[in-house]
């Protein structure tokens, strides 16, 4: 089967738009491709991170992974650090990688802007993600709008390699779902919902208590008018809470339209916060059963040893072909 990789940070809370845009993909996906499914703790120290809420963050992650509906029987779900072909085919691949490129990356821009300096990881890290592609030959990469550079530094690093080194990695491509890929802020509907936004009332987390829950979509921002109408170039913010319904619901965008035909704002914030309580409860549930038992530890363990065993041959082949003494 075709192989799959994407990956989350264990930084911040775990938001309903991780959740329709990644998470309930890669559950689709662990069917018909072998998937690899990461917490990628060491994206996550290119800044600071609390020794305690890092570790924390990590398993909780990786237990919401599972809670979600990937079932480690299909998909290895492991920790990146714990694989550790990830670091050093992302070390190999910094040499192939030029300063410009990483220059352009918009991503560094934007968490470098204000800051006297930064740590030089948050520079090359489009290089360990690229190698987190490569060193599993990944077919399909999962990934949000704002990745698509990195993934196209990817494309260009694996191309360069097959023409210096032989034809060995697969250029991979991108999986981007045509709805729901990127669902945004209930505060704006111009930014993407974030686990980093400090205000906690623009997203809705996976742990969030029902009555949270009801509380922020009730004072979720809406257009001006009252009809409940799909049209996010004039009604970004109403389109905004009918694509997290359609998603959450199974309805179409067009039945969610019908059904409040004629219908204000109030009677649809109620009844999409009850749609999304009764998507996440479940969720939830199974989050709590998954850290009592502490299974997740077991989990973690068998996938990075399944990954570690694909990782491992791409190290050693990309090493002998560039000339590495073997050992």
């Amino acid at each position: 089967m075709k192989r799959v990789l994407s990956g989350i940070q264990p930084s911040g809370k775990i938001t309903l738009g991780n959740y329709i845009g990644a998470l309930k993909n890669f559950v689709t996906l662990q069917d018909d491709y072998t998937c690899n499914f990461m917490v990628v703790d060491l994206h996550a120290i290119t800044v600071a991170q609390d020794p305690a809420d890092l570790r924390e963050q990590s398993e909780a992650v990786a237990a919401l992974f599972v809670a979600a509906g990937i079932d480690p029987n299909k998909a290895n779900v492991y920790m990146q650090s714990h694989v550790r072909q990830h670091s050093q085919l992302g070390w190999i691949l910094t040499t192939l990688t030029s300063m410009g490129e990483l220059e352009r990356m918009t991503q560094f821009k934007d968490k470098a802007a204000g800051k006297e300096s930064v740590g030089a990881g948050l520079f090359v890290y489009p290089a360990l993600m690229a190698a987190d592609i490569l060193i599993y030959n990944a077919d399909l990469v999962p990934v949000g709008e704002d990745q698509k550079q990195h993934l196209e530094l990817t494309r260009d690093l694996a191309g360069r390699f097959n023409h210096r080194f032989g034809e060995y990695f697969t250029i991979p491509e991108p999986y981007i779902p045509k709805v729901g890929a990127r669902i945004m802020s209930l505060d704006d509907a111009s930014n993407k919902m974030s686990k980093s936004n400090p205000n906690a009332g623009s997203a809705i987390y996976l742990l969030d208590s029902p009555d949270d829950i009801r509380k922020k979509i009730s004072r979720a921002t809406t257009d001006s008018g009252r009809e409940v109408k799909f049209d996010p170039a004039n009604k970004p913010e109403v389109s905004n809470l009918i694509t997290i319904y359609s998603q959450c619901s199974g309805l179409s965008v067009a039945e969610v339209e019908q059904r409040y035909e004629g219908q204000m704002y109030g009677p649809f914030k109620k009844d999409l916060a009850e749609v999304v309580v009764g998507t996440l409860e479940p969720i939830q549930q199974r989050y709590r059963d998954i850290r009592a038992s502490g299974e997740i530890r077991n989990i973690l363990r068998q996938g990075a040893e399944r990954a570690s065993e694909m990782a491992e041959k791409t190290l050693r082949d990309v090493q002998n072909l560039m000339g590495f003494l073997p050992e």
